[in-house]
């Protein structure tokens, strides 16, 4: 190998290593790795920034905010309006919303339809008296597999339509993807609706309860005067009872008191640690007139004249509360708005609400006020359970909204206009139509990926350009060397999938799909069929809730664990496999 070889294989091997820890942010470690790359001399300062400019990019944040835009006027409405059905047998529940997950993640982008339809499933499980894990999880399957049947329905879709552009002198097309993706997709979903969904294992300790809302952990304050002062804390269990509450232990002076707390006496200034219910914890806290922990707070919103409400929202990878502390977001003083509870899969809390750091997956009780909750999720980035955020803004722009993006993707589909371009008319019109408010247009894209997607791009260039990237080719072809192609390409794929499946989706494409074209050339054959592997195997990850951001999205509203996904995942990997191959010789020829 080549010095410069190398130091790019380091790079991504340091990339991967990161990544797979977990401790820092994937668009951190991936400028990090750029930077590095151009101070080693493996990466050329003047290309440095190419991948900020790449089509890819752009078409990933005009998708980000084309899909904003059809939730704002509210064309997607008009299709879960009809999902809360709580009379729906659980399989024709599922079948159903992941019909439609399956088809609005076609067309937009798949995490902003499970964020869409999340809070539909949860709700009607809720009302259906059944745990939402059951159903979570088929659904973001649903969503990630309906994203294999079209261009923009996934990041690792794009990435290769603009790899095989710079490669071969042409893109892929809108549909291109739809013949093999579409096939896999549907044997996927049908697989998940009618057998997949009964392989998860069912919890009632963790995520939300189904027979009424989510458990929280919170903290409630002895005031001054207040008449518990000098009561035992174990003098409170009849209140609790009556109240449904779990009186959990006792904060004296900044520390934790639990079991040895209960013959206490109760001083002003004393916070007990309490799991209720929203409105259980909201009765126990009134008839004993206790206050919430941040109650300087509660005061000025209470004195603001407009009122309080509560809200349920899901901490999500991207929001400005992932691993951090409400008191570090400055959630107070920011937005006015007081942390109630936490609820963590039936993880007990062992620090003050305020200093608690917060995890992707967390469910959040949120005092804010009243008719700021839309703004205030937006603002935090994270996920409201109820149909906050979900209400039509301009109903009638519906059609507008829908016919603007339809003809975009008519256009684009027949090479009318490229796509990159057709989608950016697509946002502009929306700009200039109010359809999303010019305040609004920046917040609706997913910076960080933009981040890894700008920083990865010239990195997986300079490996192709180095060589890197045919030496890896040549150790895969090595190893399936005198095999049929369908051997091949099984292990191709099943090498993406597992880089998949621990590794973010967009960065393994980035390496894998330069590998494929390197193996088909190695081979003397059709690229195409190449690259439409590693198009499904990369968008492929079902074993952990690690591998794409729909996983990691419903972890904590689902209760589930790291070893649930696999039970499902595994079969249905290999099924996608098993389809896939077949479909990708008849439609793509070697």
């Amino acid at each position: 190998m080549t010095p410069d070889q190398i130091i790019l294989f380091c790079l991504f091997g340091a990339v991967f290593g990161l990544l797979l820890w977990g401790r820092f942010r994937y668009d951190l470690i991936a400028f990090s790795a750029l930077m590095a790359g151009v101070v080693l001399g493996v990466v050329d300062s003047e290309n440095a920034f190419d991948g900020f400019g790449h089509p890819a990019t752009l078409v990933v944040a005009l998708v980000l905010v084309v899909s904003a835009g059809l939730v704002h006027s509210g064309a997607v409405l008009l299709i879960t309006r009809t999902m809360v059905d709580a009379s729906r047998g659980l399989a024709a529940h599922i079948t159903l919303m992941g019909v439609v997950g399956g088809v609005l993640s076609a067309f937009m982008n798949n995490v902003a339809a499970l964020a869409l339809l999340m809070p539909v499933d949860i709700q009607t499980a809720r009302k259906a008296g059944r745990v939402p894990g059951m159903s979570l999880m088929p659904l973001s399957f649903a969503t990630i597999l309906g994203g294999m049947a079209t261009l923009i329905g996934t990041p690792p879709n794009i990435i290769i339509a603009s790899i095989r552009q710079e490669s071969l002198g042409a893109p892929f097309r809108m549909f291109d993807f739809a013949p093999v993706g579409g096939i896999a997709a549907i044997t996927g979903m049908a697989f998940v609706a009618l057998i997949g969904w009964r392989l998860i294992p069912v919890r009632t300790d963790g995520g939300l309860r189904a027979e009424d809302v989510s458990h929280y952990i919170a903290e409630l304050v002895v005031p001054e005067g207040n008449k518990l002062i000098t009561t035992r804390l174990s003098e409170l269990d009849e209140a609790a009872d009556k109240a449904d509450v779990a009186i959990l232990g006792l904060i004296r002076d900044g520390k934790r008191r639990y079991g040895h707390a209960r013959e206490a006496e109760l001083r002003a200034g004393d916070a007990l640690v309490i799991e209720a219910a929203p409105d259980a914890l909201d009765e126990f806290r009134s008839t004993l007139d206790l206050a919430v922990a941040d109650a300087n707070r509660d005061e000025r919103l209470r004195a603001d004249g407009e009122g309080v409400e509560v809200i349920e929202v899901i901490v999500t990878p991207e929001s400005r509360l992932h691993g951090r502390t409400a008191q570090a977001v400055g959630l107070a003083w920011r937005q006015r708005t007081v942390l109630l509870g936490l609820s963590r899969r039936g993880t007990r809390i062992t620090s003050h609400l305020r200093k608690t750091t917060l995890e992707t997956g967390d469910i959040l009780l949120l005092l804010v006020p009243r008719d700021t909750a839309q703004h205030v999720t937006d603002w935090l980035g994270v996920l409201p359970l109820a149909d906050r955020g979900l209400a039509v803004t301009e109903n009638s722009k519906v059609w507008l909204a829908i016919g603007l993006f339809a003809g975009a993707v008519v256009a684009a589909s027949f090479g009318l206009i490229y796509l990159p371009i057709a989608l950016g008319i697509v946002v502009v019109s929306y700009v200039l139509a109010r359809i999303v408010p010019l305040s609004e247009l920046y917040t609706h894209i997913e910076w960080p990926v933009v981040v890894l997607l700008g920083s990865m791009i010239p990195l997986g260039a300079a490996l192709e350009t180095s060589g890197g990237t045919e030496l890896i080719a040549r150790a895969l072809t090595g190893l399936t060397d005198g095999y049929p192609a369908w051997v091949v390409l099984t292990v191709l794929m099943v090498v993406t999938m597992t880089l998949s499946d621990v590794l973010n989706n967009t960065a393994t494409t980035i390496v894998a799909a330069p590998v494929a074209i390197q193996m088909a050339n190695t081979l003397g054959v059709s690229p195409d069929p190449f690259l439409m592997a590693v198009a499904v195997a990369a968008s492929s990850a079902f074993l952990t809730p690690i591998g794409h951001k729909n996983n990691t999205l419903i972890l904590g509203p689902g209760g589930y664990s790291f070893g649930d996904y696999w039970r499902m995942g595994l079969p249905l990997e290999i099924i996608i496999i098993a389809v896939s191959i077949p479909a990708i010789l008849v439609f793509w020829p070697l």
